[in-house]
């Protein structure tokens, strides 16, 4: 077997990591810097990777309304991406109310409260 592309080492180091947000410091030792980004943006060109952020990328599965590469576990996804950057999540002030039951409304789970910020 002769060696691998960069790509297809890509390839295996998502399939085999745990949870669906990778940073671009995650594949460092696999290549220089522009050379792993070249190989980031053909996965997000196969639909395999979305990017989310500057050096933030997420697992992609298809939309099954559009069609279209998508978070897997939509916000959820970007949750576990703040996480990876170093901040603490917890629940909106909303969401908060209603846990207290301090409030009927139903939060739509739409936003993520940061931490100290």
């Amino acid at each position: 077997m002769g060696t691998m592309t960069l790509e297809t080492r890509l390839e295996k180091r998502i399939a085999r990591k745990r949870g669906d947000v990778f940073l671009r410091a995650d594949f460092e030792d696999l290549g220089g810097y522009d050379q792993v980004g070249r190989g980031l943006r053909k996965l997000i060109e196969k639909g395999q990777l979305i990017k989310i952020g500057y050096g933030v990328y997420a697992r992609a599965v298809k939309s099954p309304i559009s069609g279209r590469p998508v978070p897997p576990k939509g916000l959820a996804t970007l949750t576990e991406a703040v996480v990876r950057l170093g901040y603490k999540t917890m629940p909106t002030r909303l969401e908060q109310d209603y846990s207290a039951g301090k409030t009927t409304q139903v939060p739509t789970g739409r936003v993520v409260a940061v931490q100290g910020r």
